[in-house]
Parts: C-alpha cells; sequence; structure tokens
C-alpha cells in the first residue's frame, strides 16, 4: 500500500530525472543532432572533446579560473560582511537589509546593468577609478579583464551568503567570549579561536554549493558577451555556454550531451573531495570534533 502513496514520486522521477539521465549518457555515444536517428559512434565525441577542440580546453579553463577565485573571495566577504554586521551598532538592521537586498536580484536585468557600469568611457566603476587618479581598464572588452570583471561583479550578491553566516554567529553562546574576555582574550583571538571554528559548517556548505553554482555559470557569459561567442579571444567561454552553443548552435548533441557528463563528473569528483577533507576542518557541536 505504501507503494502507492509514493507512485507519483516514482513516476516523475523515472520521467523526469532518471529517464533524461541515461538519455543523455546513451546519447553522448552517439551522432545524435535533433533531425536524425542516433548512431552509435562509441567514444568518438570524447575522444574529440579532449583532443581536436581547443575550445573546450578554453572554456574548461575559464570556467575553472572563475571557480578558483569566486569562491574563496565570495566566501571571505561574506564572513566579513556578516561579521561586522554582527557588532550592536546603529541602524544594524538597516545595513543587513541594504547589503541583502542586491542578492535578491537576479536574471538578464542584472548582466545588463553591470555592463553600464562597467563601460570603460562612461561606466560608474571607470569614473570613479578616475576620480582617484587611476586609468580604469576596458573590462568586458579587454580578455585580460572580462573574468576578473565577472568575479567583481560576483561580489555585488554576497548577501546572500551573508545572511547564512550572520545567523550562525548569532546562534554562537555568548559566554564562550565572555569566558575568552577573562581569559585576556582580544578580538582576533576571540574570532580566530571561537568564532571561525564555530561557524565551520557554514563555511563548508557555502564552499560546495558555490563550487557547484560556479561550475555552472552560463548567464553571465551568455549575456555579457552580447553575441554568446564568449567574448574577445573567447575569454567569457564559460564550460556551460560552449555546450549551449554545441547543442542549440550547431545542433551537435551527442558531442554538447558527452560535456554535460565531463562536467557532472568534475562536479563530483570535487564535491567528493570536499566531503572527505571536512573532517580535518569542519567542526559540529555535540559530535566526535574534528
Amino acid at each position: 500500500m505504501g507503494y502507492v502513496f509514493i507512485l507519483p514520486w516514482i513516476i516523475g522521477f523515472i520521467s523526469f530525472v532518471l529517464g533524461p539521465l541515461l538519455f543523455s549518457l546513451y546519447g553522448s555515444f552517439t551522432n545524435y543532432n535533433i533531425t536524425s536517428r542516433m548512431e552509435f559512434v562509441g567514444f568518438d565525441n570524447y575522444i574529440r572533446m579532449f583532443t581536436r577542440d581547443p575550445l573546450f580546453w578554453k572554456s574548461l579553463y575559464n570556467t575553472a579560473y572563475y571557480v578558483v577565485f569566486m569562491v574563496p573571495l565570495t566566501t571571505v566577504g561574506a564572513i566579513v560582511l556578516s561579521v561586522l554586521l554582527n557588532q550592536k551598532v546603529p541602524c544594524t538592521r538597516v545595513y543587513r537589509t541594504i547589503y541583502y537586498m542586491p542578492s535578491v536580484l537576479s536574471g538578464v536585468a542584472v548582466y545588463m546593468l553591470w555592463m553600464q557600469l562597467l563601460n570603460p568611457q562612461s561606466g560608474l566603476v571607470n569614473t570613479a577609478l578616475r576620480l582617484i587618479g587611476i586609468e580604469g581598464p576596458a573590462w568586458l572588452f579587454d580578455p585580460a579583464w572580462t573574468k576578473p570583471a565577472i568575479i567583481f561583479m560576483k561580489m555585488w550578491s554576497v548577501g546572500g551568503g551573508m545572511l547564512l553566516y550572520l545567523a550562525n554567529l548569532q546562534s554562537i553562546p555568548t559566554q564562550l567570549y565572555e569566558s575568552a574576555e577573562l581569559d585576556g582574550a582580544n578580538a582576533w583571538h576571540r574570532f580566530r579561536f571561537i568564532t571561525l571554528p564555530m561557524i565551520t559548517p557554514v563555511i563548508f556548505f557555502d564552499v560546495v554549493t558555490s563550487l557547484i553554482g560556479g561550475f555552472q555559470i552560463f548567464q553571465e557569459g551568455y549575456v555579457m558577451s552580447q553575441n554568446g561567442d564568449g567574448g574577445p579571444m573567447h575569454s567569457l567561454l564559460f564550460y556551460n555556454l560552449h555546450m549551449w552553443n554545441k547543442a542549440f548552435e550547431v545542433f551537435d548533441m551527442g558531442y554538447a550531451m558527452g560535456m554535460a557528463w565531463i562536467l557532472f563528473i568534475i562536479v563530483m569528483i570535487l564535491t567528493a573531495l570536499n566531503m572527505k577533507f571536512s573532517k580535518h576542518w569542519v567542526y559540529y557541536e555535540g559530535g566526535d570534533g574534528r
């Protein structure tokens, strides 16, 4: 009788998760292009990917570059912001609201706004830099600055992570800080030996979700390179954008499905490594320690 109650979930799982998953796995070994029948080609798509597609490596490098810098910067930014906004100062709630508001905005409108802000001639960013005597770069028009510009833009939305850390900070018992003060601990010692260990579960969660989200970056490259070709010298051709182009620009669906599985394997390996090493630095209160 219990199977009857979970039948809707089973049907949904098979129809929308397991079925498409198996279809894409099989499709990655074919030359499927939507309009023709699937012909099994073995590992040809994967061999072509690693040996005859320089844009595959370029897109993988662009995505890795973005993840390597974005994850630590947004994590540290959210922690610093949450610690500052956890202080007992006037108008704290107003500041929290102001810093959180950008994280609820998303989509093409935000990217269009940042394209205006990063305009080399009339953008507010370069205008502000000129006021202090610095000539700003060409940002989205310079291959050396396109990815830093995207990472800089990502810092705009650290308010979401800040809220998680703030909730965690307020759950830390004040008695710990009071005892540390009695023992002569200064502000840095209290942060290093009390605050930081107590928020490591949230740091772990934030790092893992940011890592997965980072490898799924697509809209930024698609919108901010304007025509979806990856911008100057393909410097904004992220992995998902290259996969999109293969699937829906040249209809090389078999190849795109193979790319999707490579991305899946990369994310799974990195997540598994995070899980494995987390026991060395994540502190769970009431557990068996590190």
